[in-house]
């Protein structure tokens, strides 16, 4: 077969853009000869020109419109980097109209569009491809589509957001409160200005709806996807975790339940012993169970330059061997047109719990609790009680209890929050035991 040049036009110049037009062109004969396709960077699109500067030669390449790149017959690929929705929505159902096969990291545009962009692209023959869209460098969602695929999963817990994971390390390494940790994550650039995305649990949701599309073919609307973030976790609850034999994590989980999927993000106690616990700072990993594999975990950096850049420059190659070889397309496996599985709703879930009470220093409190749950069948499997009462008067009872419905401890918290002797909002962790 003739070869051919491959020609990519690169949207958005970011530090992954950077990252990305660094390694098309410094790397390209190497690329060439490991795996015999020529790859071109045709043209960089962005608004701004100034981080040309850290591409070298990227001047030549550069404009300030994307329609000339969009509109270039020459060019086969198009890699979207800026993020967000809108244009960036315009922008790949141009390019997928076009007959332009597609690259992106723009996790918030698979989560609220996927849906229709997955569509149009088997429509229109082309590909979408989103590997660095979660998890940054590591090679999830390849290995779950081609690796893994004579797999069967029943379940999948991911720590896949790397500024929560390194806030919730901070706090527990220093007894620092959530703010200074924080702060500290922003100082140190793995926190945005805009933190709140990442630290209310919207990206990590993100994230989980595109591995339930991909993983159990079911696509979920993104605000039908539980979330919980961390900004409610103090240095207190991450030391009584460590005393019951477990660390506070933010897990994205997909598990089966019955003939549904529970599809959910929270703060979870995890056992000290087990993988993810010991994923520290911005690393992120993935523990995926197969019928055939049994458990997988997966860890890397989850973010970065370099790490997600390789992750797009990893779809590129992989749709320019395609179209060298004219392989067809792919994205039928990614246009979910009926779920496998629907959607169970949080308060479906049976897990343990962890509570924090804020109550009044008098006798009788402890027994008052334990009959409020015990009407609720809501066993206790442990308590701490601690200290004496601050200068607010309020002494804390923490406590572990055995599975329960989520429905049902709602409710009854409900019940003991509306208690006189109880002068703060009970707090509430789930417990989550990994397999």
């Amino acid at each position: 077969m003739e070869k051919r040049k491959i020609n990519v036009g690169l949207i958005g110049i970011g530090t992954i853009g950077v990252g990305v037009a660094r390694i098309l062109l410094k790397d390209r004969a190497r690329i060439r000869q490991k795996k015999q396709v020529d790859i071109v960077l045709k043209g960089i699109a962005d608004i701004s020109p100034k981080a040309l500067k850290r591409i070298p030669g990227g001047k030549k390449l550069y404009t300030r419109d994307a329609q000339k790149l969009l509109n270039d017959p020459d060019i086969d690929i198009i890699i979207e980097l800026i993020g967000g929705i809108n244009p960036a929505k315009q922008f790949i159902r141009q390019a997928l109209t076009g007959g332009k096969d597609v690259v992106t990291a723009n996790k918030k545009l698979l989560a609220y569009a996927g849906k229709s962009l997955f569509a149009l692209a088997e429509k229109k023959g082309t590909d979408l491809k989103f590997e660095a869209s979660v998890c940054g460098g590591i090679p999830l969602i390849r290995s779950i589509q081609d690796g893994l695929v004579a797999n069967e999963f029943d379940s999948l817990y991911g720590i896949v957001n790397g500024t929560t994971n390194y806030i919730l390390t901070r706090m527990e390494e220093t007894c620092e409160e959530f703010a200074v940790a924080l702060k500290t994550a922003q100082d140190k650039g793995f926190a945005e200005a805009n933190y709140k995305l990442d630290t209310r649990g919207e990206d990590a949701a993100q994230k989980a709806a595109i591995l339930a599309r991909v993983a159990f073919k079911s696509a979920f609307p993104i605000s039908s996807i539980y979330r919980e973030g961390i900004e409610h976790i103090t240095p207190q609850d991450i030391r009584y975790a460590r005393d019951f034999g477990y660390r506070i994590k933010l897990l994205a989980i997909i598990k089966k339940l019955g003939t549904g999927l529970q599809v959910r993000v929270h703060p979870a106690l995890i056992p000290l012993q087990s993988s993810l616990a010991s994923v520290r700072n911005e690393f992120n990993a993935v523990l995926l169970n197969g019928d055939q594999t049994g458990r997988l975990v997966f860890f890397g950096k989850g973010a970065g330059c370099y790490p997600t850049a390789s992750a797009v420059v990893g779809d590129v190659i992989d749709l320019a061997r395609k179209r060298q070889y004219g392989i067809p397309s792919a994205a039928a496996e990614n246009n979910i047109r009926q779920n496998r599985f629907p959607l169970v709703p949080a308060t479906e879930a049976k897990l343990s719990y962890y509570f924090r009470f804020g109550v009044a220093d008098r006798p009788g409190v402890l027994a008052a609790i334990a009959r409020i749950l015990a009407a609720n069948h809501i066993s206790i499997a442990a308590v701490i009680q601690k200290g004496h009462a601050g200068r607010d008067g309020v002494v804390p009872i923490v406590m572990l209890t055995h599975e329960a419905h989520e429905k049902t401890v709602r409710r009854a918290v409900t019940r003991i929050d509306a208690m006189d002797m109880v002068k703060k909002k009970t707090h509430i962790i789930r417990v989550v035991h990994l397999p």
